[in-house]
């Protein structure tokens, strides 16, 4: 199979010296999500990104609990460090749960991992622990530097009652933490890893980030309650990437039985909206992954969208369906399907 590249267009992320391209890699796949993923394929994966033209990837503690980053870390080892841009996030630490391990969490609060390693996540936003949580990433990473530092999960989807404590934790005690890490060239860029999108639009108005990575928020399927928060991002100079681009599965998989949104098997409603999505991509000849991908960056304020893979094969597909052609009608169609949807200022 002939290899696709991605572009090389590169997009500046806010006002930090970080560059990206249209296309990143997201390292949760890699690190157990769901099911076990063989080491040789998971770093294999990796690899396969990078001979196509993906420079950017993106990990965290929680995914795997460490597991994620040692395996991208790995993976990246034996390309020259200025050569891609290599993100993570903070607020949660990993602790290690010795012979006792607690109860697994819920999806809500990044229970989605098999066999991960026996570390117990730890929400804790203060600047001590932002400060240990980069320096441990560091280490797991086997680098010297991180070249986006994002706030994670920091959203009342994940919070529920405490989101409002946390959030001004974050404007206190993180976000200044972050500043220093960046003044000591431990980080190049600071930005938000959410799932929401009033959160994002809260750190773009009252902090200093460069960027937010939305995750399943801004998709095929999700094409609601973006528009200030695009312009806001646009005014301020903050980056968007859009991130989790198959809303946890379904627009990857379809509306087949067991297909998941969220991180939970999809609801009855969500999936007769794919099953209508589908329906248009046929009429179309367009694959569903290949529209899902594409999507996001129609909007002027998104510079990449960020999609994992557990395998080369994967990652190969991926980088054929971000290529693929897209008839303009097709999109036009879409636009339409659903009363009070909008694709914004599209390209």
């Amino acid at each position: 199979m002939r290899t696709v590249i991605v572009p090389a267009k590169r997009c500046r992320v806010g006002r930090s010296a970080v560059s990206i391209g249209p296309l990143g890699f997201g390292g949760n796949a890699l690190s157990n999500l769901y099911a076990a993923v063989d080491e040789a394929e998971a770093l294999a994966a990796v690899r396969a990104a990078y001979a196509g033209g993906v420079r950017f990837f993106d990990t965290a503690p929680l995914y795997g609990h460490g597991l994620g980053e040692h395996r991208l870390g790995s993976a990246l080892r034996v390309f020259p460090r200025d050569s891609f841009v290599l993100s993570t996030k903070v607020g949660r630490l990993l602790r290690p749960h010795g012979r006792n391990p607690p109860s697994k969490p819920s999806p809500r609060q990044g229970g989605i991992f098999v066999d991960e390693l026996p570390f117990e996540p730890i929400f804790d936003y203060s600047a001590a622990a932002i400060r240990r949580s980069v320096e441990d990433s560091l280490t797991r990473l086997g680098t010297n530097r991180i070249d986006i530092a994002f706030i994670h999960d920091i959203d009342r989807w994940t919070h529920g009652e405490a989101y409002e404590q946390r959030f001004a934790e974050v404007i206190t005690s993180a976000l200044p933490a972050l500043r220093q890490a960046k003044e000591e060239g431990l980080i190049a860029a600071i930005g938000a890893g959410v799932n929401d999108i009033e959160a994002c639009l809260r750190l773009a108005e009252h902090a200093d980030i460069d960027c937010c990575m939305l995750a399943g928020r801004w998709t095929l399927l999700e094409r609601e309650g973006t528009s200030e928060l695009f312009a806001r991002c646009i005014e301020r100079g903050v980056t968007i990437l859009a991130a989790a681009p198959f809303n946890s599965g379904i627009l990857a998989t379809g509306a087949v039985a067991g297909a998941r949104y969220n991180y939970l098997p999809a609801p009855p409603e969500i999936v007769a909206q794919v099953a209508a999505l589908e329906r248009v991509c046929a009429k179309y000849g367009v694959e569903l992954p290949a529209a899902a991908l594409q999507f996001p960056l129609r909007h002027s304020a998104v510079a990449c969208v960020v999609a994992g893979w557990r395998s080369p094969a994967e990652a190969g597909r991926s980088l054929a369906l971000f290529a693929a052609p897209i008839p303009a009608a097709f999109w036009a169609e879409i636009a339409t399907l659903d009363a009070g949807l909008s694709v914004g200022a599209v390209r």
